[in-house]
């Protein structure tokens, strides 16, 4: 028996090698094609070579049992060859999500590297103004009484600052670790949007923009009250916040279907368009310099916008549009 192995053995290589280099030669050619199909060559390759090999060992004679044996081989690749199919379309897809994955991780961390940077960067200023102004109260530096008054009014309006970023900090927490609960009814949009134009319209008036509100219709919409008018709220102090004086910055709401449409427009003179995908970014404001103005915020309001417009199950995007940008949130309308 040992003979007749060594004897055929020359033989079975010398007609199975050539199929596997073949193969080998046809996976480099297909590395850039899909999994499904080199995992489809790698199940054929063995098979065809092994075929191939017991034709040849046998001298080409057609028997009984090399009939047999060939019909066997050839229900193995009809039950090989759609398993290896399915198996490389599987491993394509969890490759591709593990891929995205990862790469929506490392978006996450430089993420959050950037923020705790800017984030450190804008509390330290005006930690710096307060403590710098608390010692000249404490040192006597200032003693008039016009003097410490407008200190004493200065540091209340860093700590208003510092208040704000805190609550904007921890507002996005929540939405970042899914910890946001919203108790959910029907919400009427004309009570939103004139409280968040009464609130931020003393803003506006103190910068000389034009605030205004008009409605196709005023839908109602299922939601969280406090949540959608924190909404609304931010999308309108960005907008004063970039529309210069005497511009204007309206508000306009309609439905369509089973959607109310809130549009904010500005006159911001338009966004690049390579940063217009960025806008909701955490920590993102449209400039490398990130020194804060005096009405600036840390770059948190659009991003928390958005999480809390999603987590209404709603969409928010951003464009150009007119002299500015317009900032659209579509709501679903309570049944």
């Amino acid at each position: 028996m040992l003979v007749e192995l060594m004897h055929i053995a020359p033989y079975a290589i010398a007609f199975t090698l050539p199929i596997a280099l073949l193969g080998l030669v046809l996976l480099q050619w297909l590395r850039e094609r899909s999994l499904a199909t080199s995992m489809t060559v790698l199940v054929l390759v063995p098979l065809v070579a092994t075929a191939i090999g017991v034709i040849g060992v046998s001298g080409f004679m057609f028997t009984a049992m090399l009939n047999t044996t060939m019909l066997v081989y050839l229900w193995v690749a009809i039950v090989t060859v759609p398993a290896a199919l399915l198996l490389g379309r599987g491993i394509a897809k969890r490759t591709v999500w593990e891929r995205e994955a990862r790469s929506r991780e490392r978006a996450a961390e430089a993420s959050r590297r950037e923020l705790v940077a800017w984030i450190s960067h804008d509390l330290r200023t005006p930690l710096a103004g307060i403590r710098a102004m608390a010692d000249a109260l404490s040192d006597g530096v200032v003693s008039s009484p016009e003097d410490v008054a407008g200190y004493a009014s200065r540091i209340s309006t860093e700590t208003q600052r510092l208040s704000g970023m805190v609550d904007d900090l921890f507002e996005l927490s929540k939405i970042t670790a899914g910890a946001l609960r919203l108790t959910m009814s029907a919400v009427p949009l004309r009570d939103v949007i004139s409280e968040a134009v009464a609130a931020e319209g003393p803003v506006a008036a103190r910068k000389g923009v034009h605030l205004e509100a008009n409605a196709e219709a005023w839908p109602v919409v299922l939601g969280s009250d406090p949540e959608l008018a924190r909404v609304i709220r931010n999308l309108l102090s960005n907008a004063i916040r970039h529309t210069p004086a005497d511009g204007t910055v309206a508000v306009h709401v309609d439905a369509e279907k089973d959607r109310a449409v809130v549009r904010v427009d500005d006159a911001c003179g338009g966004i690049p368009d390579h940063e217009l995908d960025r806008v909701f970014d955490v920590a993102f404001r449209g400039s490398a310099a990130r020194t804060p103005s005096g009405d600036g915020g840390a770059g948190l309001g659009l991003a928390i916008a958005r999480g809390l417009v999603e987590a209404h199950r709603g969409e928010i995007a951003a464009h150009n549009h007119g002299p500015g940008c317009r900032f659209e949130v579509k709501l679903p309308i309570a049944v």
